[in-house]
């Protein structure tokens, strides 16, 4: 299960994993973020809260999810993660070499840095 809330002001996505996810987290997502993205050319960027990797209730859905950040990688400036899981925190630095926007890490409490970073973009 897949929490998110795109701010249409500012342009940030949050994003914030409960459970394993689904193909239906990922059309609606796909969904709103293209929808937005139809009168803008990029999202801001992206928070995503993360403490634990949920995994995917089906191949189906990791094929949706991988096939989301293709389409969308290029339109994100930058992407904000927020956690205190010391495995995650390496995450960024992988993602970077396949993905285009800018990531950084930010302790879990820290949302008003994350934002701050990610609007100084």
């Amino acid at each position: 299960m897949l929490d998110y809330h795109l701010d249409k002001t500012s342009g940030v996505l949050t994003l914030e994993p409960k459970g394993p996810l689904t193909v239906d987290d990922f059309k609606a997502l796909t969904a709103d973020v293209d929808g937005y993205l139809a009168s803008h050319l990029t999202l801001a960027g992206l928070v995503l809260k993360i403490e634990h990797v949920p995994g995917w209730e089906s191949f189906a859905a990791l094929i949706q999810h991988v096939t989301f950040v293709s389409n969308h990688h290029e339109r994100v400036a930058r992407v904000a993660v927020l956690t205190d899981n010391s495995l995650l925190k390496i995450a960024p630095e992988i993602a970077a070499h396949f993905a285009h926007p800018e990531f950084r890490v930010f302790a879990s409490g820290d949302r008003a840095g994350a934002l701050n970073w990610l609007k100084s973009a």
